[in-house]
């Protein structure tokens, strides 16, 4: 039986004399250049020879490179755009030689490095280490690619190296890859800032927008060009006129004397005839029948002024109705019912600059009508010598309301927005005061006097209502006797009532209507109704200002801003008596004066017209 050992040792030496011989048949190759490489396999240290050749080029087309090594280069420098060099370590390991055999046998691939073991070790060692070596070519490798299978002449081994080799170089190109494709994608951030996105732009609204016809200047329907053009001159006028005396020349007739003499010698017979009694209060159920006997027509409403209304006065005729109206804009109007048409019935004059805030027709001689306007003037028109005199002026000063202190209308309280109080005596020349007294109120809109005891007189000012005695004035400052302080917002109004100065209305513009008792004027006065009523009339309608009717001692007349539009009547007690309403009444009356003796109603508006509700038995007067 031979022995193992040398058996393999045999086989490797026959082994190395093949590869010499093959070797030796080489007879082209210039040189040859043999280096060690040492590799380990199995845990175990196995040296083999690789030769490498340097072959001439006319040679270079017999070797080829695995198909799949080409492709995956190719693919790596399209994508990194530049050549990756050649792995030295893949060059020296490697070295193919493709042979094309002419026989039917195919192709075959030999290797021409020289296996060499190491004289180091032991010949025990050497054959345990063949035997593994043996035992690992032996074992197939399924995981090889398929472009292998073109390289049958390789060992086992060796394929699986070349097998290593390949998937190295796919794992570092996948790498360089990676890092590259971060690379570039960080400088592309770096260069290509984020760009915010633009919003984009509203669409104009070109339809259904509305636009003021005022800030337009374009006329408004009904209304002529003249007429605007007067209003806007009226509107810039700010000046004070002259002082002193003017004639009573209208602005809106012509030059028809005779027409004109016959409107002033009306109003001044109307003056003579004039009751100067006074109806005591009636039953209210009586009260309340005559009321709902008052009604209003196309032909009692007529625009009497150009600009808004801001107080109104009905003469105390018993037999023709006659009605003046003071302008925001220094108007006077006066219009008699009686006249066809009723245009013709109108006559409009300038006294003043500015707002005619209170009108009054003199309770001695109702020929005389009393105007106090805000350009710090009071004027008196006589319709018997058609002049309007100036009673009072102060050009430091503007003006909000007045009263007379006496009933031969000779001394008047005079109001000032300042929060002053003038006393005027007609009777004296000149048109100065005779006392000028500073009151502890900031703001005075309102001043009227106790219609009995004429010493009392009673303020509104911004939110308190205070009532002064004419004898404790002192040109210094003055201090009221009483001072109601209930109101939350500010005031419009505050009046005594009209028979007996029982009661004490205001108007507030916290949409409340209060009464208070004023029977004994002492530091407290009792309020004994609150009325709810709407108050906020808003910026371009003439703030509302609730009276008294002359006629009734507990009930209260006010306009409203309700639809229909309408005026209401209250009782003292809060209980609402009557609301005037008509189709011919369309827009908000906020100035209204009720006649002192007939049930006769006239309400302005913001526009200068005049609503004249009246009774029926009335009607025979216009005639």
């Amino acid at each position: 039986m031979s022995d193992p050992c040398s058996a393999v040792v045999g086989k490797a030496a026959s082994r190395r004399s093949l590869q010499v011989l093959e070797y030796k048949e080489n007879q082209n190759i210039p040189y040859v250049a043999l280096r060690p490489i040492p590799r380990t396999l199995l845990e175990k240290t196995v040296k083999k020879h690789l030769a490498t050749f340097s072959l001439s080029n006319d040679k270079l087309d017999q070797f080829k490179r695995p198909r799949y090594v080409l492709e995956e280069e190719k693919s790596i420098n399209v994508m990194l755009g530049k050549k990756m060099e050649r792995n030295k370590t893949c060059r020296g390991i490697l070295t193919l030689k493709m042979e094309t055999a002419a026989t039917g046998a195919g192709s075959t691939l030999q290797l021409t490095p020289l296996d060499a073991y190491s004289e180091s070790k032991k010949s025990q060692c050497k054959s345990a280490s063949e035997a593994a070596v043996l035992s690992e070519d032996g074992e197939s490798d399924d995981d090889a690619p398929a472009d292998l299978d073109d390289f049958s002449g390789l060992s086992p081994y060796e394929r699986k190296r070349l097998k290593n080799i390949s998937e190295n170089a796919n794992f570092f190109a996948s790498l360089q890859l990676s890092e590259s494709a971060a690379r570039l994608r960080e400088i592309i951030e770096k260069r290509q800032p984020e760009s915010k996105r633009k919003k984009p732009k509203k669409r104009e609204i070109e339809i259904g927008c509305r636009r003021s016809m005022r800030l337009l200047k374009v006329d408004p329907p009904g209304v002529s060009a003249v007429a605007a053009a007067t209003q806007s001159a009226l509107e810039e006028e700010n000046t004070l006129l002259p002082s002193g005396p003017f004639e009573m020349t209208p602005d809106n007739q012509g030059d028809d004397s005779e027409l004109f003499k016959g409107f002033l010698q009306t109003w001044t017979a109307m003056g003579k005839t004039s009751s100067k009694t006074t109806k005591e209060s009636s039953n209210l159920e009586s009260y309340q029948a005559n009321l709902s006997g008052m009604v209003i027509s196309e032909d009692n409403i007529c625009k009497v002024t150009s600009g808004a209304v801001f107080s109104v006065a009905l003469h105390p005729s018993e037999t023709r109705t006659l009605v003046a109206a003071g302008a925001k804009f220094g108007q006077i109007g006066l219009w008699d019912l009686s006249q066809q048409p009723k245009e013709d019935g109108v006559y409009v004059f300038q006294p003043h600059s500015r707002p005619v805030s209170c009108l009054y027709f003199s309770p001695a001689n109702p020929a005389h009508i009393l105007s106090l306007s805000y350009d710090g003037t009071v004027r008196c028109g006589d319709f018997s010598t058609a002049v309007f005199d100036e009673v009072y002026r102060d050009d430091s000063s503007a003006f909000s309301s007045f009263d007379f202190l006496a009933e031969d209308a000779c001394t008047l309280v005079v109001g000032h927005w300042e929060g002053n109080v003038s006393i005027v005596d007609r009777r004296t020349p000149g048109t100065s005061h005779e006392k000028f007294i500073q009151c502890s109120l900031e703001k005075i809109r309102t001043v009227h006097v106790h219609p009995v005891h004429r010493q009392y007189f009673v303020t509104a000012g911004s939110r308190d209502v205070h009532i002064y005695d004419v004898r404790n004035l002192t040109p210094r400052g003055s201090q009221p006797l009483v001072s109601l302080t209930q109101h939350t917002r500010s005031l419009a109004s505050a009046y005594f009532s009209a028979l007996t100065g029982n009661r004490i209305l205001t108007t507030c513009a916290d949409s409340n209507l209060r009464i208070f008792d004023s029977s004994c004027l002492t530091a407290q006065l009792p309020l004994l109704t609150t009325i709810r009523h709407d108050t906020n009339s808003g910026r371009w309608l003439t703030r509302f200002q609730a009276i008294w009717d002359p006629k009734q001692e507990d009930c209260v007349v006010v306009g409203s801003m309700a639809y229909p539009r309408r005026v209401e009547v209250f009782h003292e007690t809060g209980k609402r008596l009557h609301s005037f309403l008509g189709e011919s009444l369309a827009s908000v009356c906020s100035i209204n004066a009720m006649h002192p003796t007939r049930f006769i109603l006239a309400g302005g508006n913001s526009s200068g017209k005049i609503h004249v509700f009246m009774n029926q038995n009335d009607a025979g007067c216009l005639v």
